[in-house]
């Protein structure tokens, strides 16, 4: 019996250096390959489908804006900057694109629903049901009156969640919270739809929520007290630890005066 011969160390680097070359010969041919296939004229992108909420968006603008922002073929068109245009639309929230072979886009659009408009007095913004803040043309706005809120930049989500939390209370007594605010230094201020201003004060939703309750409890008692309906309020100031202040039309009284918050 023979014995093994072993294989030169210059030999074992050939060797392995030959199939590292062929793979990455074989690695780069299919990439190249590849590259070529996605851009034959098969894969130019024929057709774009919009679905979704398009209420306020017409679908045949929107593809005519987007087409000249679009390159590439179904494989290297760039899906982030498609939706970043179609994103760019008024109205529009959020857009879904995905690919649909061999040569078609499917896009799938949320709108903005608006609940609210945002800022100061003339301000045309609107803020969604999710507390976004959004700029888009008011006189598309569905509903015929949406309360205004204010706040702080940044602050949208928070300012809806304590008017989702205060308004349905006052709506109880009929009284339909039309602006709804709240300082930078953190004070809640509601004004109702009858002119009205109620000061609620600093604290958690909780704490304003219990708050408003209290006022609310006793109005009718109060106001009846004086001969006036709860209509008549001209402000309140519940800002007091047991108690509020309010002004009626014709009337001026204190109740339960205290250290403001």
């Amino acid at each position: 019996m023979s014995p093994t011969v072993a294989t030169p160390l210059d030999v074992k680097l050939m060797n392995m250096t030959s199939l590292v070359l062929l793979l990455t010969f074989a690695a780069l041919s299919v990439v190249a390959t590849a590259r070529w296939i996605s851009r034959l004229p098969t894969f130019d992108i024929r057709g774009i489908s919009v679905t979704g909420q398009v209420s306020h968006n017409n679908a045949l603008t929107l593809r005519a804006n987007v087409a000249p922002r679009m390159s590439g073929t179904f494989f290297t068109v760039d899906l982030a900057r498609v939706r970043t245009a179609f994103e760019a639309a008024p109205w529009v929230r959020r857009a879904v694109v995905h690919r649909q072979f061999p040569s078609r886009l499917l896009v799938v659009l949320q709108e903005h629903q608006a609940v609210a408009y945002w800022g100061g007095d003339g301000e045309s913004r609107l803020i969604n049901s999710y507390g976004e803040v959004f700029e888009a043309n008011v006189g598309e706005v569905e509903q015929d009156m949406l309360p205004r809120l204010n706040g702080p930049e940044g602050q949208g989500a928070e300012v809806l969640a304590m008017y989702g939390a205060v308004a349905p209370l006052f709506e109880q007594m009929e009284l339909p919270v039309e602006h709804f605010e709240v300082s930078g230094g953190g004070s809640w201020r509601a004004r109702l739809d009858t002119g009205a201003v109620i000061e609620l004060g600093r604290g958690t939703v909780d704490e304003i929520v219990a708050r408003t309750n209290r006022f609310l409890k006793t109005l009718t008692q109060v106001t009846t007290r004086y001969g006036r309906q709860v209509n008549t309020v001209e402000s309140a100031d519940l800002r007091h630890e047991n108690g509020y202040a309010i002004r009626l039309r014709g009337v001026s009284t204190l109740s339960a005066d205290g250290p403001k918050k």
